[in-house]
């Protein structure tokens, strides 16, 4: 309609690399397009590192095309930590200014920011900056409050169970006691390990122990558990997350690595 405001829509993806990138962006921008609104779509390239120097590009419906089951991003994507966000970068470019100049320099309404728990914080942070954001949860370790799933971890639970379950039945060809321990990804959040429990074999094995951050974490009950465990059959599979530590703070690959060396 003559005199209606054209819609400016910015969109970028942040962080780790994720199952589900593409097909997200497809249906925001499908929908998008099927509306009644005039709308530019502005593509910044490498997550937030696009956002801050200004490298976009312009973006429509065909661009968005046949991508629904390709991995990987077409926007690409960085890691920009937030820890370091409000520091400036080895030139003194004050980051977040950067963004926020560059929101406004396009007349954007608004930013579509596909990300996990660190690029959430940062989006977060352009909120209160006054930004108009939404975020789409992306994160294989479904460690967002308040989703229910995030994008790239039913992949992810799928491939674990997979390949935990080979580990089972590889250890299971042995006839003296063996102890394979599994370090799954997850830092703060249990999910991706309690996704070990899934592995079944026909053998009816599966990993005998499961260790999750949210829980309290003492080694010497989980040598324990172990030693109960050996009594039950020769082979123990143990899922361990990548961010338990007992009341130390020392983890059990750190405990591994001393009793190699």
């Amino acid at each position: 309609m003559e005199g209606m405001h054209m819609k400016r829509i910015g969109m970028l993806t942040s962080g780790g690399d994720c199952q589900a990138l593409n097909a997200a962006m497809r249906g925001v921008v499908k929908t998008l397009d099927h509306s009644k609104e005039d709308v530019e779509i502005y593509g910044f390239l490498d997550g937030y590192r696009g956002l801050i120097y200004s490298k976009f590009q312009m973006l429509t419906g065909k661009d968005f095309s046949g991508i629904l089951t390709k991995g990987g991003t077409i926007l690409g994507t960085s890691r920009t930590p937030f820890k370091t966000i409000q520091d400036p970068d080895e030139n003194g470019i004050n980051k977040v200014e950067a963004m926020k100049q560059n929101y406004y320099k396009l007349k954007l309404d608004c930013l579509v920011i596909l990300g996990g728990n660190g690029t959430h914080k940062t989006a977060n942070l352009l909120r209160q900056e006054g930004l108009n954001v939404i975020t789409l949860p992306k994160t294989i370790d479904n460690d967002l409050i308040m989703t229910d799933h995030t994008p790239g971890y039913g992949s992810t639970a799928k491939y674990v169970a997979a390949t935990v379950k080979e580990i089972v039945l590889d250890a299971g060809v042995y006839e003296h006691p063996v102890v394979t321990i599994v370090e799954l990804m997850g830092r703060n959040a249990g999910w991706v390990t309690a996704a070990g429990v899934l592995a079944r074999t026909e053998y009816d094995r599966n990993p005998l122990l499961v260790y999750l951050p949210e829980s309290d974490f003492d080694m010497d009950a989980f040598v324990n558990d172990v030693k109960k465990a050996l009594q039950q059959q020769s082979s123990v599979v143990v899922c361990v997350s990548e961010g338990i530590s007992d009341k130390n703070g020392k983890f059990i690959c750190e405990y591994v690595r001393e009793k190699r060396s």
